[in-house]
């Protein structure tokens, strides 16, 4: 099983935590090659500025992804982290961890630069 990792930033909208929820999981999917069908479950973390709404819901609905587990839960709070951060990991059969390929987009490319 393969844990692909990622992180971008939000603004505490419904449309912005969704529309990046989105971008990110569906870029995960396509830099790793994989489809709806691949993905057993997806994990998301966000920081506790972003509680306007889960962003589980914004990409079930987009990927039509009624059979996929979601689970949304808040991020630890630790002195200095990246404020306004959505963190997800998507784990799947499809790809083993050596082939996973990770994505941090935008501001939350300082999360990974090792990997971005």
């Amino acid at each position: 099983m393969g844990a692909i990792r990622g992180a971008i930033c939000a603004a505490n909208t419904v449309e912005d935590i969704s529309s990046r929820a989105i971008e990110l999981v569906e870029t995960i999917l396509q830099r790793n090659g994989l489809s709806v069908d691949d993905i057993q479950a997806v994990i998301f973390t966000a920081t506790a500025d972003l509680n306007a709404c889960y962003p589980a819901t914004a990409v079930r609905r987009k990927l039509n992804a009624d059979n996929t587990a979601f689970l949304c839960v808040q991020e630890m709070s630790v002195d200095g982290a990246l404020n306004n951060c959505l963190r997800v990991c998507v784990l799947t059969d499809a790809r083993s961890q050596a082939e996973c390929r990770h994505v941090y987009l935008g501001k939350a490319a300082v999360l990974r630069s090792d990997v971005c």
